[in-house]
This record gives C-alpha cells, structure tokens and sequence, in this order.
C-alpha cells in the first residue's frame, strides 16, 4: 500500500518547494507538529501564535526606519525591485487578508484552557543503568569502560556489540588503553545490574543470568539451568522429549521447569519507559464519536494553534507608506519584510491545506468502513485500498499515503492507526469481495480457541477456512498467520 522511495523521489522532482514542503507537513502526526511550528515561528518574527499580546513591540526595530545607520539588510534584490514595492494589499485601512489570516475553524473541540493534562515522569533505562555505577567499587579508567558498555546496550537490555569492538572504541575515541579481559570484567560487574538479565550477549546469557540471580536468592532453578545450558536448542524448538530424557524428568518435573523458564523475561530492557517520549504515548490526530448512530468527527485541538501574521510587521509597512522619504535602506527593509510576511502567509495556507486534507481523508475512511467505527467488530471492515480513497476525495494516491502512514485516530473501542483501515479483498463462495483483515481477524481466533497441546496445523487452519466459505490456499493462511507474529503450531505447543 506504501509507495516505494524511488517513486516518492521522481514525485517529489515534479513539484515546486512549497509543494514538497506541504507534503512533508501532511506526513507530520500531531505529536510533532507543534514542534514544526515552532520551529517555523522561530525562523520567521513575521508569524505568531494569536494567543500572544501584541501590544507593545521592541523599540529597537520599529526606530530602524528613523536609523542613519548605513548598516544594510542581507536581501537580494535589483534596484527596480527597491523603486516598484507594491505593498497597498498589507495596509489597508479595514480589516484584510492579514488581520483575518487565522487558523481555527469549526474542527476543533473546545477545550478547557484550564484543564491540566498530566504527564508521566520516568528515568530512561540508560539513565537507571547508569544510576548504578555509583554502587561499584571501580577506578576511573573501569567507570569509564563501564559507561562506554552501559552506552552500548540496546533498547532491549542486550550487548549486543563484540568485545573487541569496545576495546577500539575506547581506544580510538576516549584514548584508553585496554584489553578484552579487562572489558569482560566489567561487563561482569554490569551484568550484575537491574533489570536481571541485562548486559546479556544472546537471549541464552539473558535467560542464565536471571537464573542465577535467582539461585543466589535461594530458589531451586538448578534444573532450569541444565536446560538452558546443555539442551537450549531443544528447548527452543520445543523438542522436550529430547530434553525430558537427557535431564530424566518425568512429567510433571518437565513442566515445572519449563513453566519456570517462560516466565523469565527475554527483553530485560523492554519494560523500563521508552526512551522516546513521541513514541512511549499515541496522540490520536482524530476523534469519532457515535451521537446516537450519527459518526461525528473532529481533529485534535492540539494539532495545529491560532496563527496568524505579526501585527508588528504590519505596522511597519504602514509606517513606511505614510512617510514621504523613502531611502535605499528602507525599501530594502520593506522588501525583507515583504518576503517574511509572504512566507508567513504560505506556512498558515499549509497549515490550513494540511487539516483540510486530513479532515477529507479521515471523513472518507469514516464513511467508507461507517460499520467498523459503529461496532468495533473487525470482521465487518470492507476491502479498502489507497486508490479508493483517492478516487473519493479527489487526493493523489500519494497524498492519501502521507495521510494515512502516522496518524491515529480515536474510536471508543480503542486507538487505530489509519493504515489498520486498508487491506485487500478476498473471495468469498459465494462470490463477496471480503477484507483480508476479517480473514486474519478470524484466523486468530481459530488459534486462539485451539488446544496448545496440539495445536492447528496451517493445513487444518485452511480447511476451516474453507469450510466457513473462504476461497484461500494454504501459503496465504501461512502468510497472514506471520502477518500476525504467530509461530507455527509446533512452537505453540504446551506442555
């Protein structure tokens, strides 16, 4: 459904710069628009959020057309351009284009300015890891070695850097002198950190290091080891008929220790916050609500404030058209001012462009899976690809694409991306074009329904499917089946 970069590129050559740049906004989701925009009205003194007081202005730039300093703007521009300023449409004496060159309009919810919205405080895992050098009796070239492993560690809790790697890193970046050994020992020293488990090499390291905590603590995991040191190939493949005859367990025994094995945790470093903020909390840029079977949509009031064009420029090129001198350096400071309030005005008709276009989408995709968002029943989503919507809204493919790949939209039976909406059709006996996804939605629930003693092969899974009507070869139920991260029936086999 997405388009592939090169094609996105040869797109991209056609258009003008103001279009590829509000392309780029289309495809900014509404946690990180506002630090677009303050981005742009950092680099623009011509655009400013309405909200804001403009009742007084800096002294220093209103005197700069009164100023004899010869100091000039950094502005290209011809002597005709200086004598031929046109600028009769930015001061009108009523109201214009730019006093009423806001943003809101009636797609946003009312929100209460007094309303607090809280925010969790958490450490990242790096930092936690870090906390803990302290606790470790070490010289200043081992806290060192230690920081530059801590640093290496992935978002997961592994090392998954070779030691000889590190020791050139030190070497070449910090310019210490140092060995494998000497690494390996600390690396030891932070394995011993909270999370159990983290600093590990491999999900085998992993696993031992969390039983071994454990064995300290006291608790009998002596078989549990055995198994993972001596059987852990088995043990993933879920050959425990191998393992119960080396280690002679019986039953019972077996499923103990392997009960106790999947309980460990394989990412030690997954559950401690996220390290990205933008990505630990799902700002939804939509909202559908059911009004008494009416669906009722609207952006998020976050996604975009009141902007609108300085009041201060404004006054500038009024001053500028009452006085009757008019030098080489005040034309030059008009046009500079011109160019500003021109940029200003694009960035807001962007801003404007981009939630017009959002709101088309999102009320087309609405419409056109009307009975998802009035059950939450994923089996009654239609087949629906990107050139459908594009066809209903008028909107390139591509557009739809933007629109569609990071934005998430609130329902009352959760929070969806919008590309959980698009998905091919299959056919039915019957001949019904049906979606893919109520396909999937109904293959994981014949395996979620299933005995984990003896799992659904993808043979039986596909003459269920077919029996329910379902026109699909087997390499399909395979493929959707790994669409959804479900292993095959062996490796979900209990005990």
């Amino acid at each position: 459904m997405a388009l592939s970069q090169s094609l996105q590129q040869k797109l991209l050559q056609k258009l003008s710069p103001q279009q590829i740049q509000l392309m780029k906004l289309l495809q900014v989701p509404t946690a990180n628009l506002e630090e677009r925009i303050k981005e742009e009205l950092e680099e623009n003194p011509a655009l400013e959020v309405s909200e804001e007081s403009h009742d007084e202005y800096d002294n220093e730039t209103k005197d700069e057309f009164d100023s004899s300093d010869e100091e000039d703007f950094d502005v290209d521009g011809s002597e005709d351009e200086y004598d031929n300023i046109d600028i009769s449409e930015y001061v009108g004496d009523e109201d214009g284009e730019i006093a009423d060159y806001k943003l809101r309009d009636d797609n946003y919810p009312e929100m209460d300015d007094k309303k607090v919205v809280p925010y969790k405080i958490e450490t990242s895992f790096h930092e936690h890891l870090l906390s803990q050098l302290g606790m470790l009796k070490m010289n200043d070239k081992e806290r060192r070695i230690a920081e530059q492993i801590v640093g290496s560690i992935d978002d997961d809790g592994y090392l998954r850097r070779e030691t000889a790697a590190i020791v050139d890193d030190l070497a070449f970046r910090q310019n210490i002198d140092t060995n494998e050994q000497e690494v390996e020992k600390v690396i030891r020293l932070v394995q011993q950190f909270d999370p159990p488990g983290v600093c590990a090499r491999d999900l085998q390291e992993c696993l031992l290091l969390q039983l071994h905590r454990q064995q300290i603590g006291g608790r009998n995991v002596d078989k549990a080891i055995d198994v993972l040191t001596d059987y852990f190939d088995e043990f993933t493949k879920k050959h425990y008929d191998k393992i119960q005859r080396g280690l002679n367990l019986d039953d019972e025994g077996l499923k103990d220790v392997i009960g106790h094995i999947i309980r460990l945790t394989p990412k030690p470093g997954g559950n401690h916050g996220d390290i990205n903020k933008a990505e630990s909390y799902v700002v939804p840029d939509f909202f559908v609500y059911n009004n008494g079977g009416k669906l009722e949509l609207t952006l998020n009031s976050k996604n975009a404030p009141d902007l609108r064009i300085s009041e201060g420029y404004r006054d500038m090129l009024r001053e500028y058209d009452k006085g009757s001198k008019k030098d080489k350096r005040q034309k030059e400071a008009i046009l500079f001012i011109k160019q500003k309030i021109d940029a200003a005005k694009w960035f807001i008709d962007a801003i404007k462009q981009r939630q017009h276009t959002l709101s088309s989408v999102m009320e087309t995709i609405m419409s056109y899976q009307r009975e998802f968002f009035l059950t939450g029943d994923e089996t009654t989503l239609k087949p629906m690809i990107l050139k459908d919507i594009a066809e209903r809204t008028g909107l390139d493919i591509s557009t739809v694409s933007r629109v569609a790949n990071s934005k998430f939209v609130q329902t009352e039976f959760g929070t969806y991306r919008l590309k959980f909406f698009f998905s091919e059709s299959l056919s039915t006996d019957s001949g019904e074009e049906v979606s893919t996804r109520e396909v999937k939605k109904i293959l994981s629930d014949l395996i979620e329904g299933e005995s984990k003693k003896k799992p659904l092969s993808d043979e039986k899974l596909t003459e269920l499917l077919q029996e329910k009507g379902y026109n699909i070869a087997r390499r399909t139920v395979a493929k959707y089946r790994e669409q959804l991260n479900i292993p095959v029936a062996r490796l979900r086999k209990e005990l």
